[in-house]
């Protein structure tokens, strides 16, 4: 006699907290009902499908009182949350009937309202509906989209992460610090002259533009609108008391800020770097691998100090 095929207990919750690992984004799935009124959840069951033609999804549990109305509509927009949107996505989340009046919105393509300071929207035409167990999956057709520079709203094991350059780990650690930006324009790289040969843009902390003494603020003096991206290298420098933690950044000016610039600074393509001029020896080698990595697209995290430590890897293009 063969043995019955007894399934394992399944541990839902359990389940669900191991799915919470996995760090999401954070959006807001909206559309018009019939009625011509607004209907809108918020979601992080979101992602890419094709390219070609261009499909996203979102996934909608059938227990949602939303679940019939996207269920049936032919339109619907996604809203990609920005890191100060944490208000919107409590809105959304809850059961308040008025959602709609207590945030900025407006409408796209399809009549779908989308929100206002959203780092990408998504307007799509209903390409398909899949039914998925206790959820329907709703793919969408995109037919209008816009993204910004404004950094994503992060959700992970139930709490919301925030994907900026906060300096607020670094600060609770008292350590001297010098938090620089490896800054691409158009032309090229961008660079400092100083009496002691050319350094990067950099500051004793990242924030605020109003401190003279922070990288913001020396972006701001100098009249270089920048956009910081990832964090590239987190290395300690110099022994004993004079020690410090360096941090730097990848980012890119906009190519109209050139005509806003300080002489001090020089746009030099990647190619002609002045490397025997680049005053900080520990610096000097962060920017060749810079330049290496750049070439590759393959770019990775150094952490260690300045004679030693190891390169995480991001991501590789393909």
């Amino acid at each position: 006699m063969s043995e019955p095929n007894i399934e394992p207990i399944f541990d839902v919750a359990e389940f669900r907290r191991a799915l919470g690992a996995f760090v999401t984004g954070v959006t807001v799935v909206t559309t018009i009902q019939p009625d011509g009124s607004p209907r809108g959840f918020t979601a992080n069951s979101f992602t890419s499908v094709s390219l070609d033609p261009p499909l996203i999804l979102v996934c909608i549990a059938k227990t949602a009182s939303s679940h019939g109305v996207f269920c049936a509509t032919d339109h619907f927009a996604v809203s990609v949350l920005a890191e100060s949107q944490k208000g919107v996505s409590g809105v959304f989340a809850s059961k308040s009937a008025d959602k709609f009046d207590q945030v900025d919105w407006r409408a796209r393509a399809t009549g779908a309202p989308v929100m206002d300071g959203a780092a990408a929207i998504f307007d799509c035409r209903t390409h398909e509906v899949v039914d998925a167990g206790d959820h329907i999956i709703l793919i969408g057709r995109v037919v209008d989209f816009v993204h910004t520079n404004a950094s994503p709203l992060g959700y992970c094991r139930g709490a919301y992460v925030n994907f900026s350059l906060s300096q607020d780990a670094l600060a609770a650690t008292g350590a001297r610090a010098q938090v620089g930006a490896i800054l691409e324009h158009r032309d090229g790289l961008i660079l400092l002259e100083t009496p002691d040969g050319f350094q990067l843009p950099t500051g004793v902390k990242l924030e605020p533009a109003s401190d003279a003494a922070s990288l913001r603020g020396v972006l701001a003096k100098l009249g270089l609108a920048a956009h910081l991206d990832f964090l590239f290298a987190v290395f300690e420098s110099g022994q004993g008391p004079s020690s410090s933690v360096q941090v730097y950044y990848r980012g890119r000016v906009n190519s109209s800020a050139a005509a806003m610039m300080d002489n001090a600074i020089h746009i030099v393509p990647l190619s002609q770097i002045p490397w025997s001029k680049l005053r900080d020896e520990a610096v000097r080698a962060m920017l060749q691998r810079y330049v290496r990595e750049r070439s590759e697209d393959a770019f990775g995290i150094y952490v260690g100090d300045n004679e030693a430590g190891t390169v995480q890897a991001l991501a590789v293009a393909h």
